[in-house]
């Protein structure tokens, strides 16, 4: 009898060297726990994850000024090809299988939310002082958009989502609505320079589409992520010689020594990136002025 395919699927953006180096290793982790998943990858570099069959590469160069939005091409790639997909960032480790009889309602599952009242007030009171001037005029920006968009941000159902990891599932193509209004949300962030809004946007989109925010323990799930691995240690939570080892693979792919000129390279091509990307967020926003730039700040 020939074995269902799994309806279900991970993905990630490996954008860069670092990026790519993280992706191969979550790649070996699903094959190793959980082969038959596949894991689709947008990436700059699709031509080296041929070796890896149990991943899906397909090209991408990064569209958004600080890279955090592209992460919604990845969710469309993948809700295009199956049911449900799970993201994850690229330097997540998967430790366990996959659980096979785990649910995904329709809609959003998130593996860390709160509602957005809530994010805001931890937003601005988690940075001293000198950092305060700055988040509150995020929050202003994120204010003034949801008006635009017709929502309440004291809505206490409108969701804040953790976007290290999260589940999208298809329900009655309202997860396409969803990413249309992420990119509306993304472009009207980035115009005004907040740039790391991912989180709001996914909520703010949510809501929009009427796609449901749900929380999920997701317990059959087990992952390394390496600051939630620290908090967990630092409270006695997790034994640190059992996740030693990702620990330090991680930290061999982030400082990774680079040449002068390979980091001279990279300083420039991010130059050149970031005013070409801005150019590209301008002529894309005029064709709807009067939602982009009016009032803008």
């Amino acid at each position: 009898m020939q074995q269902e395919k799994p309806d279900v699927c991970f993905c990630s953006l490996a954008l860069g060297k670092r990026y790519r180096s993280h992706a191969f290793l979550l790649a070996q982790d699903i094959e190793k726990h959980s082969p038959g998943i596949y894991l689709i990858v947008l990436t700059d570099k699709p031509q080296e994850f041929k070796k890896y069959p149990n991943v899906l590469a397909f090209k991408h160069e990064q569209q958004s000024i600080g890279c955090y939005h592209d992460k919604r091409f990845v969710i469309a790639k993948a809700i295009s090809l199956f049911n449900t997909c799970i993201f994850v960032d690229a330097d997540i480790r998967i430790l366990e299988k996959l659980q096979p009889d785990m649910k995904w309602l329709p809609g959003i599952t998130a593996r860390s939310c709160t509602s957005i009242v809530k994010h805001n007030h931890a937003y601005i009171n988690s940075v001293n002082d000198a950092y305060k001037a700055n988040r509150t005029r995020d929050l202003t920006i994120l204010s003034k958009l949801a008006q635009k968009l017709d929502l309440d941000l004291e809505d206490t159902n409108i969701q804040f989502v953790m976007e290290m990891l999260f589940v999208v599932t298809r329900q009655d193509g309202r997860e396409i609505e969803f990413l249309k209004h992420w990119e509306t949300i993304a472009l009207y962030c980035e115009l005004n320079g907040f740039y790391g809004a991912e989180g709001y946007a996914i909520g703010l989109a949510a809501a929009k589409a009427g796609l449901p925010v749900r929380w999920d323990a997701m317990d059959g799930i087990v992952y390394f992520k390496d600051w939630v691995e620290r908090q967990k240690i630092k409270k006695g939570q997790a034994n640190p010689d059992t996740t030693l080892i990702y620990f330090q693979q991680h930290e061999a792919i982030e400082y990774r020594q680079n040449s002068i000129s390979q980091k001279l390279a990279r300083k420039l091509n991010k130059f050149i990136g970031y005013y070409y990307r801005s150019l590209c967020l301008r002529l894309a926003t005029l064709n709807n002025f009067n939602f982009y730039y009016d009032r803008i700040l």
